[in-house]
């Protein structure tokens, strides 16, 4: 997300490679709503919810040029609260959302959110639980990790994809040297298909190495049907493993913070030290959740992806954002 996205959503999933020939319907429950194994060894450290993510301390708001030429405006903490785009419910559901009441002419940009924790992770188990995120013609929404220096610091995107795309992508960015191996589709869901295999990305070759999800609860309108879900992510110096659960597939042992990754079976994706040195490409991670609109990997879709006409005449109309918005239930890290 941090610069062009790749276009790999935008094309036949028969064309990618280590596709699966399991059914998306053969894994629908792929875990058991009990943990098989209790024990967990990962200790909380930071556990954001309600106004965590509007508090300067702990979350900062981008304001700056969108580095993916969308057409968008990122708005300051203060403007995004004051226009109704970052604030929290009643019930504690934090939402961040794009303007969906602006008339716009084509071309012009559209008022958007971006937060980034100001707490940077060298690793740890990351687990978001979110009830809804944005997704419609014109959107890009991402959840992911990113290192100061890119792309040699590394970027790990948990949740991603454009306009109205139903998979979610899996993707790791890195310097030179990593790559996933093929020989791992064996060992992740069945739902999961290997997309590209290098990792190594620049600003002018951005695609990275990916996985697609092929659960259509795994993002945009199918996960919001089911009343979101949980996302984690598992980074240490030997793999980086990324999980998706449904709102009724959640493991017992999330939901009462004593994580054990070890009994939920396999992930949505698995990038291994064995390819990659783990240690050197990612470090100083911030977490971040961002809604850009139109940009790289939005616009070279567009049509691919379920979309009419032209991205700027779509962001035009206030319309075509209702949509557009992340609920927020909490964002838990953890240590082991």
């Amino acid at each position: 997300m941090h610069f062009l996205s790749g276009f790999l959503l935008s094309l036949p999933l028969a064309s990618l490679a280590g596709h699966k020939s399991r059914s998306f319907g053969q894994n629908h429950r792929r875990v058991a709503l009990k943990a098989r194994n209790t024990t967990s060894t990962y200790v909380l450290e930071d556990y954001y919810q309600g106004q965590s993510f509007l508090n300067s301390s702990l979350w900062t708001f981008f304001d700056d040029t969108d580095p993916t030429a969308g057409l968008v405006n990122y708005q300051s903490s203060s403007d995004a609260q004051s226009k109704g785009l970052a604030y929290v419910q009643d019930d504690g559901t934090t939402v961040l959302a794009v303007d969906n009441t602006t008339t716009l002419t084509s071309g012009q940009y559209r008022d958007s959110v971006r937060i980034a924790t100001t707490k940077s992770y060298n690793g740890g188990l990351f687990i978001a639980d979110f009830y809804a995120m944005p997704y419609g013609c014109a959107t890009w929404p991402a959840f992911w990790s990113v290192g100061p220096n890119w792309p040699d610091q590394g970027e790990i995107d948990i949740i991603e994809g454009v306009n109205l795309n139903t998979h979610n992508q899996l993707t790791l960015h890195s310097g030179a040297d990593c790559a996933i191996e093929s020989t791992l589709s064996s060992l992740v869901s069945g739902n999961s298909t290997i997309g590209n295999l290098q990792c190594a990305s620049s600003a002018s070759s951005n695609t990275g190495c990916t996985y697609i999800d092929n659960d259509a609860r795994s993002y945009g309108q199918g996960f919001n049907q089911q009343g979101g879900g949980v996302y984690a992510m598992d980074w240490n110096a030997d793999a980086i493993k990324m999980w998706f659960f449904s709102r009724d597939e959640i493991p017992s042992d999330i939901t009462e913070k004593s994580p054990n990754p070890s009994s939920w079976g396999e992930p949505a994706a698995l990038f291994s030290n064995s390819a990659c040195d783990i240690g050197s490409h990612f470090s100083e991670h911030t977490l971040t959740i961002n809604t850009d609109v139109c940009g790289g990997w939005t616009e070279s879709a567009f049509s691919s992806s379920g979309c009419s006409g032209t991205c700027a005449d779509t962001v035009a109309d206030p319309s075509n954002f209702d949509n557009a918005r992340w609920k927020i239930n909490y964002i838990a890290t953890y240590q082991s």
